[in-house]
């Protein structure tokens, strides 16, 4: 590693790469700094990678930090390494994010994050949050059929994760009627995600009707907390089941990816105990800072369900 300045050039699995600004401070309110985020994703790259491998991976990023303006981020940007392994997945999403430089506009060239150079390159473009589709792509970059169920439990306030945890018992019995086994996670913002795994029998399209309907089904049975409905003002108070992120052109912010909120939280995975504590206890179940995953993953490794 060589510094110059506030700059260093540093070997990453044979490839050296040039990180930038690593005492810019990307969350003021913990007065956390680029290099500590980039410290953070080194030390989670184990049980991180894994669950970013061989998927699409849009971006968020904040250039200035949490406190200024952020930007998805789809396609490969301009001087991306020729090492960073990319797929070009047809889009039915916005012309806005379209690869118009390309043969074909209805496309979007994203980069796969296999390995840990390729992470570090991104975060060193400030992308705090790292978000992929329930799908993953073959060598050749061409999108397969899903191969996990994603539901995301959305308090309206006055619910909190309190209340998520009481929905999420049920969404988990749902699901184990169905034959699906599923893992928490937290958000890193205000809720929860449920994973399931499934066998590669359905598309974007059968997931999302799958996910759509036990939401459906238990906004019936409990329409005084669940609601299934996206419209916001029938939210408040109760947990919004989200099933739309099994669109084939949605995206879930990874297990262990940082989010850019106030402070710098995490989406962690959770045990079904601990659910089970924060739907007894208010105060039973928090959202989790980067330390406090770090010692997670120091004392118990992934704690992500391994059939998901």
């Amino acid at each position: 590693m060589s510094p110059a300045g506030n700059e260093v050039h540093v070997d990453v699995e044979g490839r050296t790469l040039r990180i930038t600004s690593l005492d810019k401070v990307l969350y003021p309110r913990t007065a956390t700094t680029k290099g500590e985020v980039l410290n953070y994703y080194a030390s989670v790259s184990g049980v991180l990678l894994p669950h970013l491998r061989d998927r699409a991976v849009t971006r968020i990023r904040w250039p200035h930090g949490v406190q200024g303006d952020s930007f998805f981020e789809k396609n490969a940007p301009s001087g991306t390494p020729s090492w960073v392994r990319t797929a070009t997945v047809p889009t039915t999403g916005s012309r806005a994010t379209r690869n118009r430089s390309g043969p074909d506009s209805d496309t979007i060239r994203f980069p796969v994050c296999d390995d840990l150079a390729t992470l570090t390159w991104l975060v060193n473009l400030a992308a705090l949050e790292l978000h992929v589709h329930q799908w993953q792509v073959t060598k050749a970059g061409r999108p397969r059929h899903p191969d996990r169920l994603v539901i995301d439990l959305d308090p309206g306030e006055p619910a909190g994760l309190h209340e998520c945890c009481q929905v999420a018992l049920k969404v988990r019995d749902s699901l184990a009627e169905r034959g699906l086994t599923c893992s928490p996670v937290t958000s890193g913002s205000k809720g929860l995600h449920l994973y399931a795994a499934l066998p590669r029998k359905l598309d974007s399209d059968g997931t999302t009707a799958l996910a759509k309907e036990v939401a459906e089904d238990l906004q019936k049975a409990d329409p005084g907390s669940i609601t299934a409905t996206m419209t916001k003002a029938k939210r408040p108070g109760k947990v919004f089941l989200d099933w739309s992120q099994n669109s084939g052109s949605k995206t879930t912010i990874s297990p262990y990816s940082l989010r850019g909120r106030e402070r710098p939280t995490v989406a962690t995975p959770i045990t079904w105990e601990e659910v089970e504590q924060g739907a007894e206890d208010p105060l039973g179940l928090e959202q989790f800072r980067f330390e406090e995953v770090l010692e997670r993953i120091q004392d118990h490794g992934d704690l992500f369900d391994s059939r998901v």
